[in-house]
């Protein structure tokens, strides 16, 4: 047994024994077919065991924008962390991070130009609540609003606040009861509508029904709505025209902050520096992570708008590791590759191919919808394409086995299989990988 298969295996007992998988089944974890990766180059990651696969997922969590082996920013990272390796918090700050924050001012949407730094997305979106609930207690107006309506169906976090307004992935129901002053309100969904309606009509009826929540709390109670641009349940649920704009109207109309949580969708990925310019709405905070330093290290962000900042005369609230600096620079150098290579555009423009690439698969009767926006995309199946029902979880786990087994890696998420390369994915090595998840499901389809 060579060396790496030596190590491969002490490895492989001690993700059984000594580490805790999250998601994952036990039985899974007791038959090896967890992933523990040993290094990365472009896009394509080697196991332990020194299988190497196309990542079409951005390392399963699409944080992985710029793929692997990015040498300057491991580079900025090692030269920040030899100048200034931390900061501060409070009353003193890395040079690097005040720099990032006037960065992210430029590129932001509307007029969110300040920005908070902590450590994950869960941060950010608990940052963002704090910051609406102290907002609507500076200005006066509302000092009592403390409620937060999120919707049904979205992912905002692991912790407190976050994981209350959370209502997929199965974090919040074993864990219950949660922070108090959460409710959820119907989103509208792209191929199976919770509702006898759909396309625009359902936007149309999930925003009355966000303004119903409102009124039924009581405005004056109310501090924020949260919501993803691209909802990731069931894969890249893309909303309704005119749906974003009813909700910033009922938003203002209430006097209820409105937050964006970006953190799947900023940085490129639907081919627009952040998911709300698709519609040109703009939000009044927006939460950030994942992407913002393409992977490389945790950092995450909340950004409001002038207006909230200067209302802020003082934020009751502290994190060690805010704005570090090896992560500010990490992100501040994965920003500037976005640019100097222009991805956002690419990512738009390769997106459309995409889905072209994707389109033949209507001709398997597994499949019941193709969508996306941007380089990032869902094969949404059904069991029966007259009533959309949804299909055998295990068939899913079978094509995303098959697809792995052919050198691929893609990843279920409900009823959908996604798709969400690195941006800098080449179109030959694009065209070759969905081949073969192609070939997946219809191996595994007949």
């Amino acid at each position: 047994m060579s060396e790496l298969l030596k190590d491969a295996g002490r490895l492989r007992s001690a993700s059984r024994s000594n580490y805790l998988w999250s998601l994952v089944p036990r039985a899974d974890v007791e038959a090896g077919t967890t992933l523990i990766l040993a290094e990365g180059e472009g896009v394509h990651v080697r196991t332990i065991e020194g299988d190497w696969y196309l990542d079409l997922m951005s390392t399963v969590s699409r944080a992985s924008s710029l793929g692997y082996s990015q040498e300057p920013i491991a580079r900025a990272v090692y030269d920040q962390l030899s100048r200034l390796h931390y900061g501060g918090c409070a009353a003193s700050q890395a040079d690097v991070t005040i720099e990032l924050a006037a960065r992210l001012a430029d590129l932001a949407p509307g007029d969110l130009s300040a920005v908070s730094f902590v450590s994950s997305g869960s941060e950010a979106n608990e940052v963002a609540f704090k910051l609406a609930r102290l907002y609507h207690q500076a200005r006066g107006v509302k000092p009592r609003a403390y409620k937060v309506i999120a919707r049904g169906s979205e992912y905002h976090g692991a912790v407190g606040g976050a994981m209350a307004s959370s209502d997929w992935l199965g974090v919040r129901p074993p864990l219950e009861p949660m922070v108090p002053g959460f409710s959820r309100v119907p989103a509208p969904t792209s191929y199976r509508s919770p509702f006898p309606v759909e396309g625009e009509e359902l936007g149309d009826l999930c925003a009355d029904l966000l303004e119903r929540q409102i009124l039924q709390e009581g405005p004056e109670l109310v501090a924020a709505f949260i919501l993803e641009p691209v909802m990731q349940a069931d894969g890249v649920q893309i909303p309704p025209p005119g749906y974003m704009r009813r909700v910033r109207e009922i938003c203002t109309k209430h006097d209820v902050v409105f937050i964006a949580d970006e953190v799947i969708t900023g940085f490129g990925r639907t081919g627009e520096w952040f998911g709300m310019q698709h519609w040109g709405v703009h939000p009044d905070m927006m939460t950030m992570a994942k992407a913002l330093t393409a992977g490389f290290i945790p950092l995450g962000a909340t950004m409001v708008t002038g207006e909230i900042a200067e209302t802020l005369s003082y934020i009751p609230d502290i994190h060690t590791y805010s704005g570090h600096p090896a992560a500010t620079v990490a992100a501040l150098t994965a920003i500037g590759i976005y640019e100097e290579e222009d991805l956002v555009a690419r990512a738009r423009e390769q997106g459309r191919s995409l889905l072209a690439l994707l389109e033949p698969l209507y001709d398997c009767e597994i499949v019941g919808d193709i969508r996306g926006l941007g380089m990032w995309a869902a094969v949404d199946f059904t069991s029966d394409r007259e009533t959309r029902a949804a299909p055998d979880p295990e068939t899913l786990q079978r094509i995303v086995a098959r697809a792995r087994e052919l050198g691929v890696l893609v990843s279920r998420n409900g009823s959908c299989i996604e798709v969400a390369p690195p941006l800098v994915i080449p179109q030959d090595t694009l065209e070759d990988g969905i081949a073969k998840f192609a070939t997946a499901i219809r191996d595994v389809s007949g």
